[in-house]
């Protein structure tokens, strides 16, 4: 069976990989293509962020007192999902616990992720299932790299963000180490609006606990307007590599570990904790304007 699968209706198509069950492609209806196409400075399109968000201390998982090795963003991103279904307008891939994940992560889980075209927009819905015998900590989240900037020749400066209300709380950064600071900062977003910069991420993503929108608007002029907009995610990071043309706008449940933070990954603040047989879905939608 093909690694790849390609979806269309006539707005949008859309190609996800079944390695790391990644979009690859994102397209117009004129062909423009509107995602980052993994160049040398990030080898990736949109990849899939489970069980974990961002860098654990240490790249260790504690559980029962026993240490696991687990690289930043987890381990989906870089595992092969098998194809649940596959339509002219929708796919479904799916990764189960094994032996080589539960090496590393010792918990009984599904995860699975819908892509499926409706009109002028591409909807992603994530949904993680404990197939296990005790609660399920995971975080999972989104890390779509979009054209920046949107149209050829525009300015990077002249994009803007802006969000579905204002936004007015502190937000976090990282440290060199990839782990949540202690104390937030001053926004950089004015009421509603984040003026893009590239010198906006020389201290790496921008971390957004809690936002009060669920969508935003990325654009700038004489370009397409993106929106992203989503529901179950919690938290939100914007990031681009220094030197790099893409711009990431991420829905989160969960973040980095905190820099100051040892214990249990259980107790590891932000995660879903998930009951026996019981699950969470997230979804996002991005749409073109």
């Amino acid at each position: 069976m093909s690694d790849r699968h390609t979806i269309a209706n006539g707005y949008l198509s859309a190609t996800v990989c079944s390695n790391g069950a990644e979009l690859c492609s994102l397209q117009d209806a004129t062909g423009q293509e509107m995602l980052w196409q993994a160049g040398p400075e990030w080898p990736r399109h949109a990849p899939v962020l489970f069980p974990i968000v961002g860098e654990l201390r240490d790249q260790t998982l504690r559980v029962d007192g026993q240490d696991y090795r687990m690289g930043r963003h987890g381990f989906a991103r870089d595992r092969r999902f098998a194809w649940g279904a596959r339509t002219a307008s929708s796919c479904r891939l799916v990764l189960h616990d094994d032996p080589q994940t539960r090496a590393i992560f010792p918990y009984g889980f599904r995860f699975s992720l819908d892509y499926a075209l409706a009109d002028d927009a591409l909807e992603v819905t994530y949904t993680v299932v404990n197939t296990g015998s005790v609660v399920l900590p995971c975080s999972a989240g989104a890390h779509p790299a979009f054209r920046w900037p949107l149209a050829d020749g525009a300015d990077k400066s002249d994009h803007v963000i802006e969000f579905e209300i204002e936004e007015p709380e502190p937000i976090r950064r990282l440290d060199s180490s990839g782990l949540l600071l202690p104390n937030p900062v001053a926004t950089p977003v004015i009421g509603n609006r984040l003026a893009l910069d590239p010198d906006l991420f020389d201290a790496d993503a921008i971390v957004m606990e809690r936002p009060r929108s669920q969508s935003l608007r990325y654009a700038a002029p004489g370009a397409p307007t993106i929106e992203v907009s989503w529901e179950g995610f919690r938290d939100l990071g914007i990031w681009s590599k220094p030197g790099a043309d893409f711009l990431c706008i991420e829905p989160w449940y969960g973040t980095a570990s905190p820099a100051d933070f040892h214990g249990e990954f259980r107790d590891k603040p932000g995660l879903m904790l998930i009951p026996p047989g019981d699950r969470r879905v997230l979804t996002y939608r991005i749409r073109f304007c």
